[in-house]
């Protein structure tokens, strides 16, 4: 599945495409922190608001004549059929799991490709006429490509509408329409790295020393 190609080598890839020199002065992982919350925490909050509320409007609305081609169009963007898988792909999942795989992801703000192409979840790109970035590793002799995104608010609306639409993901989306639990929800979300059974482990073991809950409130 493309979009599980994607994300696979995201750790490996943000490790090997810091843009910290070895003889630059290092940043504080308090440092990093700071700026990397001060920074994602309005983006985020911003996108989830944005798909909140569509999915509240569409919600109450999914039997209105009025609706019938706003949903027609929704359907087809995020490659469902039914009424109930659309809801299950616009509910946005809580921000607490989207700022702990941005922080991983991107080294807390610090790999190339979140400071070079605002691409902060390390998503690959494959196609040749949209912007892009190499990165510093290639998979044998081919060269990895990753987007690159015109804003921040635009790779954290792509990570959405991704995990809202991949099959690789089709427990998480069923989950998160009975639990807003971010520490169920993460279990769901194994697939999403090669670390596999791991990862999870790892997003939750985030959430938790880094109070991201607290993201989470309205």
């Amino acid at each position: 599945m493309r979009f599980l190609k994607i994300i696979l080598l995201a750790f490996v890839l943000v490790s090997s495409d810091s843009l910290l020199a070895k003889d630059a002065k290092p940043i504080s992982v308090k440092e990093k922190k700071k700026r990397f919350f001060n920074t994602l925490v309005p983006v985020v909050n911003s996108v989830y608001k944005e798909l909140d509320i569509q999915y509240k409007e569409i919600k109450t609305n999914l039997k209105n004549p009025k609706y019938k081609k706003k949903i027609t169009t929704l359907k087809k963007i995020y490659k469902v059929k039914t009424d109930k898988d659309l809801m299950m792909a616009l509910k946005p999942h809580p921000r607490s799991i989207t700022l702990a795989q941005a922080a991983m992801e991107s080294a807390w703000g610090t790999s190339r490709f979140y400071i070079k192409a605002n691409n902060i979840f390390g998503v690959w790109s494959f196609n040749k006429k949209e912007p892009r970035i190499a990165a510093s590793q290639k998979r044998g002799k081919k060269t990895i490509w990753l987007k690159k995104y015109p804003t921040i608010k635009d790779s954290v609306r792509d990570y959405y509408k991704n995990i809202s639409r991949s099959h690789a993901f089709v427990e998480f989306r069923k989950l998160k329409m009975v639990t807003d639990d971010p520490y169920k929800l993460v279990k769901k979300l194994d697939r999403y790295s090669e670390m596999k059974e791991k990862y999870p482990k790892e997003l939750a073991a985030m959430i938790r020393y880094n109070k991201l809950q607290r993201y989470d409130k309205p």
